[in-house]
Formats: C-alpha cells, sequence, structure tokens
C-alpha cells in the first residue's frame, strides 16, 4: 500500500496565494489543499477543487507518487533500491557508462540544451564546484561561530573538473558516463522545475502546485478564474508580497540571495554560484520568471539572477517569458509585458 504522507484541509491557503476558499454551488465543488514534506526537500502543497474529499485525496496521491519519481531519479544525495539515479552516474564518474531511465537522459539533454541557451550560466556539470560550497554552507549552518568560506585553490582546481564536453549521454543505449573521476552533476537549479512541468502535463486541470516556491498552475480554478500568486518580498515574511499576479496555465520561479545561505563574517553568501566567478552572484537580490514551461522558468531565473538586465531581459524574450529584478537597493524593473499579469 502507498504511504499517505500530505495533511489535507478544507478551504486552507497556499503559500503563494491569496485567494479565499472558493465553493461552486452548481457543481457542489469544493476547495481542497495538500502539503507533502517529502519532496525535493522542501515543502510542495497542492490546492485544487473537487467534489468530495476522496476524489481530491486520489489527485493529490496521484501526483505525489509522480513527483516522487522524479525526486529519486534525480537525487544525488541517496541511494535508491533497483535504482540508477543520478547520485548513481556520480558515484561512476570516469568508469564504465550507467544504464538509466529514459527520464534522466531527457532531463540531461534539456539541461544542455539551457547550457547553451543561457551562455553557460546554468550548468549541471558544476557539481564539483557547487558540492564545496555545499559543504561550507552546511558546516556554517551547523556552527556560525567557525563558519568559512571554501578554500579559493579548492574552487579552483574543482572547476577544471566541469564542463558538457565530460558528460556523454548515449539515447540508444540508455545510458550516461561522466568521463572525468572527479566530474560531478548537480541539477539543483533545474531538477524541481523540470519534475513538475512532466507530471503537470498528465494532471488534471484546475490545480494550483508549489514546490519549494516553484509555482505551476495547471488551467485556471474552477469556474475559470485565474489563480492569485504572490511574489515574495526577499527581506519580507512569508506573506509579504512585493506583487501578487494572476496565474492560468503558466509557472511563477523566484531565485534570490535569502532562500539558502549561510553568513562568513557579517557577510551573506547564498547558494547561487556564478560559474565564471565561482562565487555568488551579487548583482540582484532577486529574480521572478514567469512562463508557460517550469523547468525552463526554474533555469531562466537561475541565468537572469547571474546575468545584467539587458542579457537577461533578451533571454527573457527569446524564450517567450516575463522577468522582474529586485536589486540589492530594492528597485524593481521588468520586461515590458510583466507588468499584465500583475493583480496588486
Amino acid at each position: 500500500m502507498k504511504r499517505r504522507v500530505f495533511a489535507l484541509a478544507l478551504a486552507g491557503a497556499l503559500l503563494l496565494s491569496g485567494c479565499a476558499a472558493h465553493t461552486a454551488p452548481e457543481e457542489e465543488l469544493h476547495r481542497y489543499e495538500a502539503s507533502f514534506l517529502t519532496l525535493f526537500d522542501t515543502v510542495t502543497t497542492i490546492v485544487g477543487y473537487a467534489h468530495t474529499e476522496e476524489d481530491f485525496r486520489r489527485t493529490a496521491q496521484d501526483f505525489h507518487d509522480g513527483l516522487l519519481e522524479y525526486h529519486q531519479l534525480f537525487d544525488i544525495y541517496h541511494d535508491y533500491d533497483g535504482m540508477n539515479n543520478l547520485k548513481t552516474v556520480n558515484d561512476r564518474a570516469g568508469g564504465d557508462p550507467v544504464e538509466v531511465d529514459r527520464r534522466i537522459i531527457d532531463l540531461l539533454l534539456f539541461c544542455r540544451e539551457l547550457e547553451q541557451l543561457t551562455s553557460g550560466r546554468v550548468d549541471v556539470t558544476m557539481g564539483s564546484v557547487l558540492a564545496l560550497w555545499h559543504d561550507a554552507r552546511s558546516e556554517g549552518v551547523d556552527d556560525p561561530e567557525h563558519a568559512a568560506l571554501p578554500d579559493a585553490g579548492a574552487l579552483e582546481e574543482a572547476a577544471k573538473h566541469t564542463g558538457f564536453h565530460l558528460l556523454e549521454i548515449d539515447e540508444q543505449a540508455s545510458t550516461v558516463r561522466l568521463a572525468d573521476p572527479l566530474a560531478r552533476l548537480d541539477v539543483g537549479a533545474v531538477a524541481k522545475g523540470y519534475a513538475v512541468e512532466q507530471v503537470c502535463r498528465t494532471a488534471p486541470a484546475g490545480l494550483l502546485v508549489s514546490v519549494g516556491g516553484n509555482v505551476r498552475a495547471i488551467g485556471p480554478k474552477a469556474g475559470g478564474e485565474p489563480w492569485v500568486v504572490g511574489v515574495q518580498e526577499p527581506d519580507g515574511k512569508k506573506q509579504d508580497y512585493l506583487h501578487t499576479l494572476y496565474l492560468s496555465d503558466q509557472s511563477v520561479v523566484s531565485s534570490g540571495d535569502y532562500q539558502r545561505y549561510y553568513t562568513v563574517d557579517g557577510k551573506r553568501y547564498h547558494h547561487i554560484i556564478d560559474p565564471d566567478t565561482l562565487h555568488p552572484g551579487a548583482r540582484w537580490r532577486a529574480v521572478t520568471v514567469v512562463c508557460p514551461d517550469s523547468g525552463l522558468a526554474d533555469g531562466l531565473s537561475t541565468a537572469l539572477f547571474l546575468l545584467s538586465q539587458e542579457a537577461g531581459s533578451e533571454l527573457a524574450r527569446q524564450c517567450g517569458a516575463q522577468a522582474l529584478w529586485v536589486a540589492p537597493d530594492g528597485t524593481l524593473s521588468y520586461t515590458d509585458g510583466f507588468l499584465e499579469a500583475v493583480r496588486t
């Protein structure tokens, strides 16, 4: 029997939603919410409408089970019985090709296109560098008094073991190989959004999904009204919004220096690492991207965080996306079409 891992509440409020509870009496639809704590190391929330609680439970459980498969396949930290996942690929770097599920092949092909599209700003072969920052951040959070930056020499050495030329993908054989034994994959900039998009493509319409703040609307709400989603203020509480947006059949993804960070000598160091400097990007406090594809939105939010506004605006235009930038002084900047989605 599949384990029921979510909490269900009537008329609950989504973390990023400004919507009140709604009922459509003529169809006897009620608003429900489910939350999971076991996927992609973050909180997943699903909001939707159904005739009965049991109907919604089935929908939510199906979504959870689909997303769980991607979580396990894309995991770089844990092994799972009977499965070759991305951790397997990393563990066998420099060895023989690893036979993997087609969904891993598709993700890595998408990531290769994204690396080219973003001029290397989103590069999942940066795992050797990101691992040094991950370890330093974890140690700094656990022991703030002794928090320290990764060694500069170690970062430079790790950077020598990056690049898509080291990643061998054989679609016909369904195998993946890292040619360099010190190379590592880290798909954190893309995995959540990509996985959400894949599961949403087969999910019923009328759902609003948030995975750690990566939000995807599968159509409008029951009755045809758009969802209302908030863009969090970097220094505010969870309910402090820069804007609320109308959303139907689109994704909203934000990247910022306020999400995962630690402090060294009074300075904050976040998790979005610039491949050019091997240090956290410093251009922006936050970037929010709106576009139909959640995987693309996830990758673009990272890329635009590391690019100038001019370069980022052009990239957003090429991808049919809209964006909001928050500068270090709090100034807000937008692509031309972003404000069309703004409710408040």
